[in-house]
C-alpha cells in the first residue's frame, strides 16, 4: 500500500493504544503508529479524516493504492465494504512516544456512568433546553464506544504543521475572541483555548448533553467559559440553546472581535446571523464550521458538497 498524498496531507496507519471516558457522552481514544513520525500540526482546530472498519472487519477497507485517486477508488468500493470515513479534530499530539488523541462525541450511544475523576458541575454550568431524544448511534460512535487496544484505523492528516485544515485564525489585531461550540466542537475548543496566549480576552459558550459532560479546560487566556447542559428542557429544532444566552450577554468592549463557531449546521448559521446581523461583527472576522447536520449522515452531507 502506498501512503503518499499530495502535501500537506498523507495517510497514516494507526492502532488504538488506550481509551478513556471523559464523561457519559465523550470518549478519548489514543492512537499510535510508526507513521506518526511524519505527522505535524500546529493544533488548534486541526481537522482530520478518520477511516474506520465496519463491524466484523479487522481493519478499514480502502483502495490498495492511496495516491491522488484514492477518493474515487474509495467511493467505488461497495457500501458495506469500504471504510467508514468521518471528520474529527486532533485533540493532542505527543512525542516520545509518538501518539495522538481524538475525542469522540458518542451520539446515540447509551450514556455510561461517569468514571471516577469526571469533573463535577461548577456554578458556571447553566441549564438549557433539550434537543429531545438521541438519534440512533452512527458507525463511528459505535466504534469509539467499543474501541480496544490494538484496533486498527487509517487517518488522513497533516504532514505540514500549518495547513488549510486549521480554521481558527484570528487576525493579529483581535482584541476579543468569541467562541461557541456544541459537544462535537468541545475537542477543538479545548485545543484552541490551550493555544491562546496569556492576556487574550475570550468568552466561550459550550453546549453539551448533560452536566456530567462538563470538562476542566486549561488555558492561559483571560477566558470566561459558560457550559450549557441541555438536559431537562423542551425540544427545539433549528436554533442553538445558547442563542438567548448570548443575545443577553453583555460582552467586553472590543473594537476588533473575532468569532469562531462550530457544531450542528443549523445552530452555526443562527449564531452567525446573530453576530453579523445583530451585533454588527465584520463577517470577515467570523469563522463558522458545520461539523454535522441534524437528520443527515456524513455520507449524505458529502453527496451534497
Amino acid at each position: 500500500m502506498t501512503t503518499a498524498v499530495a502535501a500537506p496531507f498523507r495517510f497514516f496507519s494507526l492502532h488504538v493504544v488506550r481509551t478513556r471516558r471523559l464523561g457519559p457522552s465523550m470518549v478519548r481514544v489514543t492512537f499510535a503508529g510508526t507513521d506518526l513520525r511524519a505527522f505535524h500540526s500546529d493544533g488548534r482546530d486541526q481537522s482530520l479524516s478518520l477511516f474506520l472498519p465496519h463491524a466484523g472487519q479487522r481493519e478499514p477497507r480502502v483502495p490498495v493504492e492511496l495516491g491522488d485517486g484514492w477518493w474515487q477508488g474509495w467511493r467505488e468500493l461497495p457500501d458495506d465494504v469500504r471504510a467508514v470515513m468521518r471528520s474529527y479534530t486532533l485533540r493532542a499530539l505527543r512525542r516520545d512516544p509518538d501518539e495522538i488523541d481524538i475525542d469522540f462525541a458518542l451520539h446515540g450511544v447509551s450514556p455510561a456512568v461517569a468514571p471516577t475523576g469526571t469533573p463535577t458541575v461548577s456554578p458556571a454550568v447553566a441549564p438549557a433546553q433539550s434537543r429531545g431524544s438521541l438519534s440512533p448511534a452512527g458507525p463511528a460512535s459505535r466504534w469509539a464506544s467499543r474501541a480496544t487496544a490494538g484496533d486498527r484505523v487509517l487517518l488522513l492528516g497533516p504532514a505540514l504543521a500549518d495547513n488549510r485544515a486549521i480554521r481558527f485564525r484570528p487576525p493579529r489585531d483581535t482584541d476579543l475572541v468569541l467562541i461557541w461550540g456544541d459537544e462535537t466542537a468541545v475537542p477543538a475548543v479545548a485545543a484552541i483555548l490551550e493555544s491562546l496566549p496569556a492576556g487574550t480576552r475570550a468568552r466561550v459558550w459550550l453546549e453539551v448533553h448533560g452536566a456530567a459532560d462538563v470538562q476542566d479546560l486549561a488555558t492561559d487566556a483571560d477566558a470566561e467559559i459558560t457550559w450549557l447542559a441541555r438536559e431537562g428542557g423542551p425540544h427545539t429544532e433549528d436554533s442553538p440553546m445558547a442563542l438567548d444566552v448570548i443575545r443577553a450577554a453583555e460582552l467586553p468592549a472590543a473594537q476588533r472581535p473575532y468569532v469562531w463557531i462550530a457544531g450542528e449546521s443549523g445552530c452555526v448559521k443562527a449564531l452567525r446571523r446573530h453576530f453579523v446581523g445583530e451585533r454588527g461583527t465584520d463577517r470577515r472576522r467570523v469563522t463558522f464550521v458545520g461539523y454535522w447536520r441534524r437528520g443527515m449522515s456524513e455520507e449524505q452531507l458529502r453527496e451534497q458538497a
